[in-house]
């Protein structure tokens, strides 16, 4: 698969970007994307996977075995952090929008079946990373040391307009024990402003590996089965989002990375 999706080239029914596994070529990560119009519901069925389910606009209800599960949202991915929702493998959900919205269903295949539970947004780790020109806000919301999931990590990032972010490159597509831990990865971007866009480098770790450099939009994504990742580059005046999915074939759920060696500039990290 193309590591670059354009809005709507992965679309699937209701889904305005739809990647797992089996379309990615790859073991555990995937990503949803639903717009839904005020009092619309939808239905999701896990499978194998667990799920976020992540307001970008709006707000939600989650239903899912017995539990309601309330989330405000917000207005935008601008706007700062929101509330989420777990929902487990092996079961059933509705997601219904009174006033309507846009919403992330991060998920990756995973083995245990965990409860379902809310998020709430004041207790996400907000962290402030880098310096100068590659200062970015990283919301941590289910990395790995912040919120319990089997397999699935995921975080958001803002990058002001004319800075870099996902810098230095780095990697993890190999199985280093307390180095580097294997796993798939998933930008989704959004740019604030009408004809704002940004750019994504993802350049080969390894004789073959994934070459990428592109122009990302609202609603585009990009894949990263291995690689140097970064960096993501925002346009000036234009702040960047991007939703970062990550999951690997390991048992050990965790995020270490590799820095690349020619990028080690102290501040940056």
């Amino acid at each position: 698969m193309n590591p670059y999706l354009p809005r709507g080239s992965a679309a699937d029914g209701p889904y305005t970007l739809a990647v797992g596994p089996e379309r990615a070529g790859w073991s555990r990560a995937g990503l949803r994307v639903i717009e839904l119009r005020p009092g619309q519901t939808h239905d999701l069925d896990t499978g194998a996977s667990e799920w976020i389910v992540l307001p970008l606009t709006g707000g939600c209800t989650v239903h899912t075995g017995g539990r309601i599960i309330e989330l405000l949202g917000r207005e935008s991915v601008f706007g700062g952090v929101s509330d989420f929702a777990y929902v487990p493998r092996d079961a059933h959900a509705q997601i219904a929008s009174g006033a309507g919205g846009r919403f992330a269903l991060a998920g990756a295949k995973c083995e245990r079946k965990l409860p379902a539970r809310y998020g709430p947004a004041p207790e996400v780790p907000v962290e402030h990373r880098g310096s100068g020109t590659s200062a970015r806000q990283v919301r941590n919301f289910a990395s790995a040391d912040a919120f319990e999931c089997d397999q699935l990590i995921a975080v958001e990032v803002i990058t002001p307009g004319g800075n870099w972010s996902s810098y230095p490159p780095h990697k993890h597509d190999e199985h280093r024990p307390g180095v580097e831990t294997e796993l798939e990865e998933i930008y989704y971007f959004e740019i604030e402003g009408p004809g704002g866009y940004g750019y994504q480098r993802v350049s080969p770790s390894r004789p073959g590996g994934t070459d990428l450099l592109a122009e990302v939009r609202t609603g585009d994504a990009v894949l990263v089965p291995d690689g140097w990742h970064g960096p993501s580059i925002a346009q000036p005046g234009h702040t960047m989002y991007y939703l970062n999915v990550m999951a690997g074939p390991g048992e050990e759920r965790e995020w270490r990375i590799c820095f690349h060696p020619d990028h080690l500039t102290e501040g940056y990290r």
